[in-house]
């Protein structure tokens, strides 16, 4: 397994290594000793499963008394992910990282908490893993829009398909709750 740094502190990306031969394939998707060695989580509490069609985008999301750290991965399909920074204080407070993860690259991506997140589907349709840090609690729900131009997130889609929920995030200017750095 290859862990890599990205720009923003603690968005990691990890590349699992592949074992293929004429059955199929074999990889860790997740090594505690190896999570601990890079300043990864190790104690995950809850994992999901979300299937999409293409052209939905889900996010941008993140929780403030139960944060998620997320450990990301397409198990069918290709989603382009996105973490944004939105920890007040911090260096890189707005910004972004992006990439691809798919069934094919078999990369994932670990967005700590403190991090807005989402992704859209760029296949005819997704299955997409993650494993977060904390529970999932309904109360604690909070995101920003999708195409906050203060952000400027190159989805290179004008016409995602949309939660009633995400279409009425408010801006990142406009957030009322955020966490620190």
């Amino acid at each position: 397994m290859i862990i890599k740094d990205t720009y923003l502190d603690g968005v990691k990306i990890i590349t699992p290594n592949l074992f293929k031969d004429s059955r199929g394939y074999f990889f860790e998707s997740f090594k505690n000793n190896l999570f601990s060695k890079y300043g990864l989580p190790k104690n995950f509490q809850q994992d999901n499963e979300v299937r999409s069609k293409k052209n939905v985008l889900r996010g941008m999301h993140y929780q403030l008394k139960k944060p998620q750290g997320k450990l990301v991965r397409v198990v069918h399909g290709c989603i382009i992910d996105v973490a944004v920074d939105i920890r007040i204080g911090s260096p890189t407070f707005g910004k972004y990282f992006m990439m691809e993860l798919s069934s094919k690259n078999k990369k994932m991506l670990y967005i700590p908490e403190g991090y807005a997140h989402g992704y859209i589907v760029t296949s005819d349709d997704s299955v997409v893993l993650y494993k977060c840090t904390n529970m999932y609690d309904p109360n604690d729900e909070y995101g920003i829009k999708w195409n906050d131009k203060s952000i400027s997130i190159r989805w290179n889609y004008s016409k995602p398909i949309l939660s009633d929920k995400d279409k009425e995030l408010p801006l990142l200017k406009n957030q009322k709750f955020l966490p620190k750095f």
